[in-house]
């Protein structure tokens, strides 16, 4: 990709592509294929699936129980082993599988597993919530029994593992663990940093907003004892499967020892820094731009929300259609409903909003009795659970959970009297991620939009909405703690005196609807004044750098007419705002290298383009990195490395621009901190430049960005380091050179190897539903062996997008499967 205005060439050559599709109203009916007949227990009524050429499934179902049953059939029937890996991890059963070494995990898991009222928690999310959900379940049941029944047409992950799929429970659809949660870790390692150099040397060296917190830890506490690996068992139920060769049954699929470890620790190194850059990583762009904007004069919604990219894909289209409901859009396959959509009335998207909804006690147990702990004036015992964690090879192992009014006990040290529990808001009745979208799936005005979001717990999200009438709007939803005593950063003392003044109730948070400006813009940077909004003790601090939200502002304030043609290309714009604050600081230095000193000149005359052609931006991100990695060593003391890994970009450019005391020395003795600055950008770019001829070698003219050996995009399957390389190659999808980093709003992460940004997408024009666009990497089929496993990969690749069809008509023109699901 070259730029903004390269990108919108070939989204309006793209958008004329799919304005000619659609312009064929007499295309004839007989072009739907012929259908077939499947029978499924259950149903109760004749379904039937229109899958499209992208993999859409288009559902008509005559009632609700069978959409929601159809729904789930079709979901399991393509991303099967997807579900399996979900529902073992949500019940904490990856140990009958994998073994001894994932029993951390499954106790983890169980700990932290919802045991409240299914009742109310199913009720919540949708009036007929208990329904919709244990109808879906049936459906993915009938699949699963469908499937184990012929084991050899199963998905070829299954005959790897030697294993087959199980049914689930309503109890695994509205598990917590691969929801979107914050922000224990983080006060953990505050917790450490403020312990080892003081809360005030760690407010300076990190971009708290919209405000300083309060980080002091409470005198009770005795930060030493924080070092501990606290959160094992949090961190356990939270990470990824990892997969080795001694978990594929046949050792011909098996990969090599030696190739395994290579792959594992590089794979381990990419996590450990998708996990440092967690926040910058992880994030999402949407924005609504009112009729009075736009080309057209309807309202036009964008969203391209940043997760994960993986084999196979996060999240997964359908359109479901009975009556009272005609939705479709993107959403996690393992649940009912969709999340990010439209149905005919108004479309709607999401991004994350910093929200704070978990805490770390610490605790002083009785000496007289460690199963109890001190809170207020007496001592009060924790609940006892005993669970069974079953144990491939082995015996099945007794396990105690323990928890306190707060919630589950993560760690217990005798020796020091003390014990450690988090308070976690989503493990209250509504917990559940996006699964209160159900009732977003059938609002027909803003106002019933915003009586849904009210429901919408976890995530935290920016909540956007379009509609037909010409409205647009924007409301921040999750569940939010009113903390009146602290500010929720670091660990507290459990005895009392820290306690939850319920929750900030959903509308009272910030939003807005038809500003005068015609837009609304949200990319998980604060929006929250802290002069004027009256709840700062229920916003969080930690939010996204602001380069995204900043440069969508930019190009959306321009004064133009936008098009959908400028939607796609402002998705994928590679502009880097931190380059036009950063390569100023390169125009009064020189280098004594010669060669050094032409590529110094080269970055002074570029476009500020991540372009993945281009050498500038090859030479612009190694340098980049080398400021944020080289002034983070400099500035963050030794011993409060380990809690503080990075200073994050946007304090890197304030330190830079306005040069500390700790820059001086760069420059020697009695030099300034502005010529130590400038000593320390020029150092630091030799350095990048020795980088890369060590990465990519001497000749310049192959430094160009985008490349499998720089910035590029290989999506990994969760088997791919345990198998053979003929087999991996069948489960890994790419590589791809790629653009932007994750400063741009292309958001392509902070690593070589994308491994978080868009891999959904979606593009709405309220004037003409069918004339919606979407994306989701890279394909909607988890089953390596279908042809939608891997499809959309090219397509995403290059930028593009795919028409979302609506009416029947244009569905019916666009199928290629039509199948008629009977009742058995």
């Amino acid at each position: 990709m070259r730029s903004l205005s390269a990108t919108l060439t070939l989204a309006t050559l793209f958008a004329s592509h799919v304005a000619l599709a659609q312009s064929r109203p007499d295309t004839p009916r007989s072009t739907t294929p012929r259908p077939d007949t499947l029978r499924a227990p259950g149903l109760t009524a004749p379904v039937e699936i229109l899958t499209d050429a992208f993999g859409i499934a288009h559902i008509y179902a005559q009632n609700e129980p069978d959409l929601f049953f159809a729904q789930g059939y079709n979901a399991a029937r393509d991303r099967l082993f997807q579900f399996e890996l979900w529902r073992r991890q949500a019940t904490g059963t990856v140990a009958e599988l994998l073994g001894a070494r994932e029993v951390e995990r499954d106790i983890g898991a169980r700990l932290f597993m919802f045991r409240g009222d299914m009742t109310r928690e199913l009720a919540h999310y949708h009036p007929r919530g208990d329904l919709i959900v244990h109808a879906f379940v049936r459906g993915v049941n009938a699949y699963i029994a469908e499937a184990r029944r012929t084991p050899a047409t199963l998905p070829i992950e299954f005959r790897l593992l030697g294993t087959l799929p199980e049914p689930w429970t309503p109890e695994v659809v509205i598990s917590r663990h691969a929801g979107l949660l914050a922000n224990v870790r983080d006060e953990l390692d505050y917790g450490r940093a403020v312990h080892a150099i003081g809360a005030q040397a760690v407010a300076r060296l990190q971009n708290f907003t919209p405000r300083a917190p309060r980080l002091a830890l409470d005198s009770a506490i005795d930060g030493a004892l924080l070092s501990r690996d606290i959160l094992a068992r949090y961190n356990a139920f939270r990470r990824p499967i990892e997969f080795t060769p001694s978990d594929i049954i046949s050792a011909s699929d098996r990969a090599d020892a030696g190739a395994f470890e290579a792959l594992a620790l590089a794979a381990r190194a990419t996590d450990r820094e998708a996990e440092r850059n967690e926040r910058r990583d992880i994030g999402s762009n949407n924005w609504v731009i009112a009729g009075s904007r736009t080309a057209t004069g309807w309202p036009l919604l964008a969203n391209d929300p940043h997760r994960a990219i993986a084999a196979p894909s996060l999240r997964y289209w359908a359109h479901l259609v009975a009556p009272g409901w005609n939705v479709i859009g993107g959403g996690e396959p393992t649940i009912p409903g969709i999340s990010i959509g439209h149905n005919e009335y108004g479309a709607w998207g999401l991004t994350i909003f910093g929200t704070d909804a978990e805490d770390l006690y610490v605790y002083t147990t009785n000496p007289a009795n460690p199963r109890e702990y001190r809170y207020r004036d007496g001592w009060e015992r924790m609940r006892d659970v005993i669970d069974t964690i079953r144990v491939k090879g082995e015996r099945p192992r007794i396990v105690t959970h323990r928890f306190t009014r707060h919630g589950p006990v993560v760690f217990e040290d005798e020796a020091t009297r003390t014990a450690y529990a988090v308070r976690a808001a989503w493990m209250d009745v509504g917990g559940a991620p996006y699964l209160a979208s159900l009732r977003m799936n059938q609002a027909r005005s803003w106002d019933e939009f915003l009586a849904a979001c009210v429901y919408s717990h976890i995530p935290a999200e920016n909540m956007i909405w379009a509609d037909r009438a010409g409205n647009i709007g924007w409301q921040a939803v999750g569940i939010a703690p009113v903390r009146n005593a602290w500010d929720g950063l670091v660990p507290v003392p459990g005895d009392g005196r820290y306690e939850w003044d319920g929750y900030l109730p959903m509308l009272q948070r910030p939003g807005s609807a038809n500003p005068p400006s015609g837009y609304l813009a949200t990319a998980n940077a604060n929006l929250t004044d802290p002069f004027t909004y009256p709840h700062m003790n229920s916003i969080g601090f930690l939010w996204a750098d602001p380069f995204r939200q900043a440069r969508v502002n930019e190009v959306l304030a321009s004064g133009r007419k936008h098009t959908m043609a400028d939607m796609i290309a402002l998705q994928h714009d590679v502009t880097s705002l931190p380059a036009r604050a950063l390569v100023p600081l390169l125009r009064h230095v020189r280098s004594a290298n010669a060669e050094v000193e032409a590529a110094r000149r080269r970055l002074l005359t570029w476009n500020q383009q991540l372009d993945a052609e281009s050498v500038e931006a090859g030479i612009y991100v190694a340098w980049e990195r080398r400021l944020l990695r080289d002034l983070s060593a400099l500035m963050i003391p030794r011993a409060a490395r380990p809690a503080l890994s990075s200073l994050g970009m946007s304090r890197t450019i304030d330190f830079l621009l306005t040069p500390p005391p700790e820059l001086a020395a760069e420059a020697g003795a009695s030099a300034t901190p502005i010529a130590g600055r400038d000593s320390f950008v020029v150092r630091a770019f030799e350095r990048a430049y020795a980088d890369l001829r060590e990465q990519l070698g001497a000749d310049t003219s192959r430094w160009q960005y985008g490349q499998a050996a720089y910035k590029h995009a290989l999506i990994r399957h969760p088997l791919s380091n345990a198998v053979a390389p003929t087999l991996r190659a069948t489960l890994d999808v790419g590589p791809a050179p790629r653009g932007g980093n994750a400063y741009t709003v292309l958001a392509a992460g902070a690593g070589n190897n994308q491994t978080a940004g868009a891999s959904f997408r979606l593009f709405v024009d309220t004037q003409d539903w069918d004339r919606a666009l979407g994306m989701n990497v890279p394909g909607q089929s988890g089953n390596p062996a279908s042809p939608h496993y891997r499809d959309l990969f090219t397509m995403w690749a290059r930028n593009d997008a795919f028409p979302v069809y609506y009416s029947r008509d244009r569905i019916e023109q666009s199928a290629t499967r039509r199948e008629i699901v009977m009742p058995r």
